[in-house]
């Protein structure tokens, strides 16, 4: 990979890649006609992904960077599915009422306490 390839994939921390799809790492698909060319194109505007688009009719074609980037929303639900739990308190943490009094001498006395 030469220099300037290098330059632009990774983002301005150095070392951390930018997110594929975006400005800085566009999706790079190699295809052999240009109708597909168009497809893959329409396709990653639907989804505000950047991509760059090569029409070879003698080479192989490379759809993979697209490919990933599909794969990732089907995955997307599974991430969000994930129920968050609300943090424990604990007997020495502030009350989450608001009086500033401790859990255990506040609301949690009262739990305690039968």
């Amino acid at each position: 990979m030469d220099d300037a390839g290098t330059f632009l994939a990774f983002g301005s921390q150095g070392g951390e890649l930018a997110k594929l799809g975006t400005h800085k790492r566009p999706a790079v698909v190699r295809v052999r006609s240009f109708e597909k060319g168009e497809d893959i194109v329409a396709l990653c505007n639907e989804h505000g992904w950047q991509v760059i688009v090569g029409v070879e009719e003698d080479e192989p074609e490379d759809t993979s960077d697209v490919e990933w980037l599909l794969s990732t929303l089907s995955d997307a639900p599974k991430v969000a599915a994930k129920p968050r739990l609300p943090p424990k308190i604990s007997g020495n943490d502030y009350c989450p009422c608001g009086s500033g009094k401790k859990f255990k001498k506040c609301c949690g006395a009262a739990g305690s306490s039968s």
